[in-house]
């Protein structure tokens, strides 16, 4: 019952304190009159509401906690709680503290996940352009909010301190979420730019001034306390702080150093530290500061590494998938849009909200302009700084709890926070659109590259067992003075959704820090092998990168970043691994989907690597390797694309290439008159011209080739070439299966818009149909060899349908100019050439 006297926001809720569990049913008990059924199905609904507004919300890719709070109001009386009977049964006010409470333990303990996750020494590394970005995207927002106070302020609340309303209301408008933002910019496909690392480094810097200027406005809050209160609200706050850094951290770093690398941290630790969580909350709520600033301050405490790591996972599911939404839930519970009436108000919530994004955007644009940054960059990190999430609504909730916001102004600034956050990405996809950029760069094939200029190569790479393969293929591919190699080297890690896969590309370039987890343990790995060969080799520089993302649209970043780095090739590994007695079994399925979606959309040539053991088990000596390569050629772009790698190869001294070519016997070359006399019609006629024009063009362009390649080599010793007449699929495979099994190395084309009677029959019983019919029987289980295997797809738009090449200027040249290049090699090896070593044989 409430006093008419006073607010209305007062009750006296009277409840048995046993009434907890319920007899059941059959007794004739409602388990809506007992706490735990009520909270379970409390709980419950607010977990499907929240998912329902999460999968509306996904193809808009808004961030979750715009779904969590509209989840909440959904419940609230804005919606559902408009009909008495569903607010008295569900939410009926005898409940609250029970919700509260829960919400506030989840809240207690994310906010220490979130301490855990920040690494704080990363502000000592942040430039002065962070912190200006930071500043200044505070200060603005914060007078906006200031000077709005007075039109948002009610009546009631005038006998209250008008400087702790301007604090509240500032904050609220000035803070960045930053762990909101870290999944933004992922959506965005922007945190591994200087943009991304930026924005979160300023959103870092935000988030602590935002918590430093929280402390003193809960400090201040209280009607009844003085000046001297509020001072020592402030000095005990500063003497935890302290005693956290000086307490807590030693002696969680002395937990680290006793237990052994490798070995699971004792559940008596472990038990004390989430004991501890609750601990601070209490020293916290107790000194006059919120419960969740002692949680955050002691998570900070917890050094970077295998603790930290072993504490999210063991709580991130729970608490970010369970508990913290019903903290949204109850802000959203608390809003009741239906008082915000007028059209005065609507214009003032609009104002606001277009203010505070434009006091962000100025103060960011005009750090942007002193720093010579391009002006669309500085727009759409103003806008990312606009960001808002969990502190906003911890300051709100404070706020109204402390009766500072009455529930019109609570409401007004909730939709504030919806509407700010959920621009956002629709914005920056308008404004900011990397993907756009039209990058002009002609070497995207090996075939154009030309011989003098540096090799750029994508590596991809999704763990460890990949490397040593892929360093020897790299080693064979020949660096040398006149042609470096520039290897990018691209770590593929999945988006697991949690924030702390978002903050693994903060260090992913720091080879000497402590790996955080499994992942960050892997990419160290990963980087100090192919570290290691670039200081062992000559004319090879190695820039390392992960790639965060969906295994969905992991192929973008691989595409994207090609074309950034202007590569001639990617290389990725196969979805299958060799098993110890010899069959190819898949790793994951997954892998063959980025396989097959970036041979759609590359920008370049793409490599499929399949490992079976090019590890450099013939090396003659610790800085020389002796491989045995084949290339087989069938003809078309791709075959003509792997003959070019593979002659690159042949400039390595410790390489011997054969060239395999397959000649169409005369019954194949009466197939496609047979198919054309028997399927003639009208209709048909066009495109079985265009069909043989093609294929005209493309034997002209692969006689020219093998012809340069053999002036140029025909007196080369570590050169075989061979010609194998066949007549059809069948007789394919067994000659393949004839060729010795000396071998380490196969490089095939792909064989894209390729139709060919010698791989007739072929696709039928393909496994693999992305890695083409010859790729796919050198890949299979089927295939006895043990040679790695490199299936080769050139860029379609790196060569002309002339018999030249092109060039960035849009001029041609030959094959022959562009190759002869060549044989300006200085040669290798004996004096005196065997002229009858490189042989022409038809078998």
């Amino acid at each position: 019952m409430g006093d008419k006297g006073n607010n209305t926001d007062d009750f006296i809720v009277c409840y048995a304190p046993t009434m907890i569990t319920t007899n059941g049913i059959w007794q004739g008990d409602n388990p809506l009159d007992y706490s735990l059924p009520l909270f379970i199905l409390q709980l419950t609904l607010v977990v499907a509401a929240t998912r329902i507004f999460v999968f509306l919300l996904k193809p808009f890719r808004q961030p979750r906690v715009i779904a969590e709070i509209l989840g909440g109001v959904m419940l609230g009386p804005s919606l559902l709680g408009q009909n008495q009977t569903f607010a008295n049964t569900v939410f009926p006010l005898r409940s609250v503290i029970v919700i509260e409470t829960m919400a506030n333990v989840g809240l207690l303990y994310f906010l220490f996940l979130v301490g855990v996750e920040m690494d704080v020494t990363v502000l000592r590394g942040v430039g002065r352009k962070s912190v200006a970005a930071a500043v200044a995207g505070m200060v603005l927002p914060f007078f906006i909010g200031g000077a709005f106070s007075f039109l948002l302020k009610r009546e009631h609340n005038s006998s209250m301190n008008q400087v702790t309303y301007v604090l509240f209301l500032g904050v609220a408008l000035s803070v960045t979420a930053f762990p909101v933002l870290a999944r933004i910019l992922a959506e965005l496909k922007l945190i591994n730019t200087d943009l991304g690392r930026l924005a979160l480094s300023s959103a870092l810097i935000n988030d602590v001034c935002a918590w430093i200027l929280l402390a003193f406005a809960i400090a201040l809050a209280d009607h009844k306390a003085t000046t001297f209160a509020s001072i020592w609200v402030v000095l005990s706050g500063v003497a935890f702080v302290a005693f956290c850094v000086y307490a807590v951290r030693p002696a969680a770093s002395w937990i680290v150093k006793k237990t052994p690398e490798g070995e699971s941290f004792s559940e008596f630790y472990i038990s004390l530290i989430l004991a501890g969580v609750m601990v601070s909350g209490f020293i916290t709520d107790a000194i006059g500061t919120h419960s969740v600033f002692g949680a955050f301050v002691f998570g900070l405490a917890i050094p970077s590494g295998p603790l930290g790591v072993t504490l999210v996972e063991k709580l991130e599911d729970f608490v970010s998938g369970l508990l913290l939404p019903l903290f949204f839930a109850i802000s959203g519970l608390k809003t009741n849009i239906r008082l915000i009436t007028g059209a005065n108000t609507w214009a003032i919530l609009i104002l606001v909200i277009f203010l505070a994004c434009i006091g962000k955007i100025v103060g960011t644009l005009a750090v942007a302009i002193f720093y010579q940054m391009p002006l669309q960059e500085g727009i759409t990190l103003g806008l990312l700084m606009n960001t808002k999430g969990l502190v906003e609504m911890i300051v709100l909730n404070v706020g109204k709890d402390q009766k500072i916001f009455d529930e019109e102004s609570f409401a007004v600034m909730v939709i504030i926070t919806i509407i700010m956050t959920g621009i956002i990405v629709p914005s920056v996809s308008i404004i900011y659109k990397p993907s756009r950029r039209n990058v002009c760069y002609k070497r995207r094939t090996i075939q154009i590259s030309k011989p003098d200029a540096e090799f750029r190569v994508l590596v991809c790479v999704h763990s460890p067992r990949n490397v040593p393969t892929m360093i020897n293929l790299l080693e064979a591919s020949n660096p040398t003075k006149r042609s470096p190699i520039c290897i990018y080297v691209l770590h593929l890690v999945e988006l697991s959704g949690r924030t702390s896969a978002m903050l693994i590309v903060h260090n992913t370039a720091k080879p000497e820090h402590t790996a955080l987890n499994r992942t960050e343990a892997q990419s160290d790995h990963i980087i100090k092998a192919f570290k290691n060969y670039e200081q062992h080799a000559s004319f090879v520089a190695v820039q390392p990168l992960t790639a965060i993302s969906p295994y969905s649209t992991m192929h973008e970043d691989i595409c994207h970043l090609a074309e950034d780095k202007r590569v001639s090739l990617i290389i990725i590994p196969f979805h299958k691994q060799q098993t110890v007695d010899g069959a190819m079994e898949p790793t994951n399925m997954a892998f063959r989907t980025i396989n097959q979606n970036v041979l759609a959309n590359a920008p370049c040539s793409v490599g499929i690597l399949v490992d079976r053991g090019l590890t450099g088990s013939n090396r003659l000596s610790s800085n020389q390797l002796s491989h045995h390569v084949a290339v087989m050629f069938f003809g078309g772009p791709d075959d003509r694309e792997a003959l070019c790698y593979g002659w690159r190869m042949l400039e390595h001294s410790g390489i011997n290439l054969t060239i395999m070519r397959f000649v169409p016997g005369e019954q194949a070359c009466n197939e496609p008159a047979k198919q054309q006399h028997n399927g003639l019609s009208n209709s048909d006629e066009p495109s079985v011209l265009t069909v043989e024009t093609d294929n005209d063009i493309q034997k002209q362009l692969d006689d020219k080739l093998i012809h340069e390649f053999k002036m140029n080599h025909m007196n080369d010793e570590s050169v075989d070439y061979f010609e194998k007449v066949v007549n059809n699929g069948e007789e394919t495979v067994a000659a393949i299966r004839t060729i010795d099994d000396i071998h380490d190395l196969f490089i095939v084309g792909r064989g894209q818009g390729m139709i060919s009677p010698l791989t007739a029959g072929l696709t039928d019983w393909s496994e693999c149909p992305e890695m083409g019919a010859i790729g796919d029987l050198l890949a299979s289980s089927d295939f006895a060899a043990t040679a790695s295997v490199l299936v080769v797809q050139q860029y379609i738009g790196g060569i002309s349908n002339s018999d030249g090449l092109e060039t960035p200027n849009g001029e041609e040249y030959s094959v022959t100019n562009e190759f002869n290049n060549h044989s300006t090699a200085p040669s290798r090896g004996n004096s005196v050439f065997n002229t009858q070593r490189m042989t022409t044989r038809t078998l």
